[in-house]
């Protein structure tokens, strides 16, 4: 007879991403058919309070706020044209994948630029369809001015940052659910300037590895310099064993992966102001004036580095196995409260004033 114990193990290793560290592309987002597995949101950002309205596929065809360059890679920004009247909301993009991805998955994206600038709020991230239920993992964040990238996980209570193998050392707080701290998250610093805004443009831009796996979630990020030979060119195939030590890593041992997480899809928008950049304090941290009125309201050429350059973004599953829930209908539900501490914590932890 199996003992208990055996048989935990033995169902555990069953499970995708239990342990694994060699993964295979599953999907791949790029060139002329980039956009083609996204969904636009189509309604103004009620989600984080943004003063911001996220245009349709039609209208961002129409605007040319979302389309594939002559070198093709794909631009996803916001409306730096056009003349915003006091009391109107200013255009801009957010798209999800249409499919969803299973625990055992990797999700990389090489880009050339992101978004930065004062009132303006970026991210890369993902999340289950009913939030908090099944989890969000935000890859890439920040607001305003700030120099360095900021990872997050959110979820039900119970779940927090327990033992982490990882290279940074700026923790801004340990608990993810989304009860906890008004909704802060559990928050680590990328220490890297090249990481975010400027310096991340001017070093050529770089790489952000997403590992969901049974035994934890982890994020690496590589400056364009810094890439390792195994991720370069059309890699088909990715073993996590061979990144080194993530940058962020939230282990199972903290936060049961299968009981935390559900299949996240993959998410870019750019908003505007809002709870988080928008918010008086955090915004005077590394901005001058009033974010509405100063930004966001009249001639749109202060956006003009509001956009992400995006060569690809490729989904990879473990041990060979597709883990990918097709067209997948995601429900938008992402409360405005999580950016308002998440920023206090990072200010602390980047040296700024505290409010």
């Amino acid at each position: 007879m199996i003992s208990s114990k055996l048989s935990v193990v033995l169902g555990l290793l069953a499970l995708p991403g239990a342990w694994a560290t060699s993964y295979s592309m599953v999907q791949e987002y790029a060139g002329t058919t980039f956009f083609d597995g996204w969904d636009f949101y189509g309604n103004y950002d009620n989600l984080t309070n943004g003063d911001a309205i996220f245009v349709d596929a039609n209208q961002a065809q129409s605007l040319k706020l979302a389309y594939v360059n002559d070198a093709g890679n794909a631009i996803i920004k916001v409306d730096n044209a056009s003349t915003v009247a006091y009391n109107d909301k200013r255009n801009t993009i957010r798209i999800n994948t249409k499919d969803r991805y299973e625990v055992g998955s990797v999700w990389i994206t090489d880009m050339l630029h992101v978004p930065f600038g004062c009132s303006v709020w970026p991210a890369w991230w993902s999340q289950a369809p009913h939030w908090p239920v099944g989890g969000e993992i935000d890859t890439f964040e920040g607001v305003n001015q700030v120099t360095m990238n900021q990872m997050t996980l959110h979820t039900e209570p119970g779940c927090t940052q327990v033992n982490p193998v990882q290279s940074s050392t700026l923790v801004n707080s340990t608990d993810c659910s989304f009860q906890a701290n008004s909704n802060q998250g559990c928050v680590v610093t990328t220490p890297s300037p090249q990481s975010y805004g400027e310096a991340f443009a001017q070093a050529g831009g770089g790489m952000f590895v997403t590992e969901y796996a049974s035994s934890g979630i982890s994020i690496w990020f590589f400056s364009r310099s810094s890439i390792p030979s195994s991720l370069q060119s059309n890699a088909s195939s990715v073993d996590t064993s061979a990144l080194g030590t993530p940058v962020a890593n939230w282990p199972t041992g903290g936060c049961n992966i299968g009981n935390f997480f559900q299949a996240q899809s993959l998410i870019f928008d750019i908003t505007l102001c809002g709870d988080f950049a928008g918010n008086a304090a955090t915004f005077a941290q590394t901005c001058s004036g009033t974010c509405y009125p100063d930004y966001v309201v009249g001639n749109g050429s202060t956006y003009d580095n509001a956009y992400f350059e995006v060569q690809y973004v490729r989904v990879y599953g473990a041990n060979g196995q597709n883990t990918t829930i097709s067209a997948a209908p995601l429900s938008i539900s992402r409360p405005s409260t999580k950016a308002v501490a998440g920023v206090a914590a990072a200010a602390a932890v980047l040296g700024l004033a505290a409010w």
